[in-house]
Parts: structure tokens; sequence; C-alpha cells
């Protein structure tokens, strides 16, 4: 076993991991609620950005705008149907609502984009950068580096500016936040919203490395899931670290056991962390983390 090459795939497949599970962090830390439609807004995102390069001779870099802007519209538009049951709080009620949503959404892929197999080329996958017997792309390059980007940027906003004491407020008590003059639907709309986006981005940066379906989203909603637990709920630090040690977990477990149980032995690892150390994942750590 290459153990460097290993690590270089472990860090890529760890950063793809954590860009996925960003919006989610978010909307659990603040909203307290778990959107089981996150996969197929990942699955949307990337088939907008390939129908975007087929459909209009458009670039991959530009693509990937038109791809973020849609998963912002669908994210923006799914909080306006759902804003009662956010304000109330439903959380039964929201979970059924988003898993509706994510099948209509996936059904409405189907019907739009056909359900054979399609592929999102990026001309950076074709970029090779070599050291020796490691190797990667420019594609995973800007996968970690986009990443590390966000994750920054995101931090930056929820403990520096003005929006993100709005939104560390709707987190601990949007009614009294309500009270106080701020307008929690807006606010509440904004985080689905970057959700959409954000999981649209990461399935632009992620998707060309396999082949793109309509039914890729259950498996995106499974790893999100553990990342979001295991960094602790709403935790953007946590995530981002979580998302970065289950990238090397299943990099060097697919390499030394098989790739075949590496979803099996994901959830060995949170259900052993969730007996051993269950005040680790709990809410309320501080998504601003």
């Amino acid at each position: 076993m290459n153990v460097a090459q290993q690590l270089v795939n472990g860090i890529t497949i760890g950063h793809s991991y954590a860009l996925v599970a960003v919006g989610w962090t978010l909307l659990l830390g603040s909203a307290r609620l778990v959107n089981f439609g996150h996969g197929q807004m990942y699955m949307v995102g990337a088939f907008v950005a390939w129908w975007v390069m087929r459909m209009t001779g458009l670039p991959y870099l530009l693509a990937v705008p038109a791809a973020v802007a849609m998963g912002a519209v669908i994210g923006a538009v799914m909080q306006m149907l759902m804003l009662r049951l956010t304000l109330e709080q439903n959380l039964v009620s929201l979970m059924i609502v988003t898993l509706g949503f994510g099948q209509i959404l996936e059904g409405g892929a189907g019907f739009a984009f056909g359900a054979q197999p399609q592929r999102l080329v990026s001309p950076l996958e074709g970029i090779d950068f070599r050291f020796g017997p490691v190797w990667f792309t420019a594609q995973d390059l800007l996968l970690v580096v986009a990443t590390i980007a966000l994750f920054l940027v995101l931090r930056w906003v929820l403990a520096r500016t003005v929006l993100g004491s709005w939104v560390r407020m709707v987190a601990e008590d949007p009614k009294l936040t309500q009270l106080g003059g701020v307008n929690v639907a807006l606010v509440y709309m904004g985080i689905f919203a970057f959700e959409g986006a954000a999981v649209a981005f990461a399935a632009t940066l992620v998707a060309p490395r396999t082949p793109i379906m309509t039914s890729m989203g259950f498996d995106q909603v499974i790893m999100t899931f553990v990342v979001v637990v295991l960094g602790g709920i709403g935790s953007v630090g946590g995530s981002y670290a979580a998302g970065l040690g289950l990238g090397l977990f299943t990099a060097f477990f697919g390499a030394l056991v098989s790739p075949a149980y590496t979803t099996t032995a994901v959830f060995v690892l949170l259900i052993a962390v969730m007996v051993l150390r269950p005040g680790d994942l709990a809410a309320g750590r501080g998504f601003a983390r």
C-alpha cells in the first residue's frame, strides 16, 4: 500500500465530505432542522451544471455559478413552502416535508434530465501533479482549496458580521430574536438559500470524479449525516474536522480491507463514538466554532 497516496486520497475525500456537509451543518445549528432533501439538492446541482454545459456550450468554470444560483433558488423556495412549520419548530412535520421534497426533486430530475448516468466533465480532471509515487489532479486541488476557503469565510461571517449575529441569535431563541426586531423568516430563508447554494457548489466540484445519476442523493445524505453527527451538531469547525477524519478513515480502510465495506465500517465508527462519548456530539456546541 502506498501510504502517501492514500493520505492524499483521504484528504481529498475528506474535503469533499466536509464541503457537502457545510450547508446542512449551518441549517441544523441555526434552525435545529434536518433536511432529508439535501442529497437530492446535491444531485440537482450536478445535473444543472452538466445541462448548462451541454445546452449552452459554456465552459465548466462558468457552469459552476449557474448551478450555485439554482441551488440557492431551490433552497429559498423550499423554505418559503415550509416557513410556517419552521417558525413553529414542528420538527417531525419538517422532516417529512423535506423527505417528500427530496423525492419530488429526484423525480423531476429524472423527467428533465433522463435516467441515464451522465458525466460532468471538468478540464481540471486532466491536469495531473506527480511527486514520485504520489499524484493528484487540479480538480482535487481546487476542491481542497475551495473547501478551506468556504469554511474560513463562513466562520468569519458567523463570528464577525451582523448577519452572523442574527443567525446565532435565531439559533438560540428565534421568538426572542423576532421580538428584538430581527426578521426571523428572512434569516431562515437566507440559511436555506445558503444550504442549497453550498451543496450545489459541492456537487460541481465533487461530481466530476464520478458519474452523475438521479439516485446519487442517498449516498450523499448518509455521509453528510455521519459528518454532521461526528463533528458535533451545528459545529462548523467540527464538521470540517469530522469530514477530513472520515475521508482519511475511508481511504485507508478501503486500501487495507475493501471499499465494499467502507459504509458499514463508517457506521460502526459512528455507533462506537456515540456510545463511548455521547457528550461530544451534543447539540449547542456552537456552530461558529
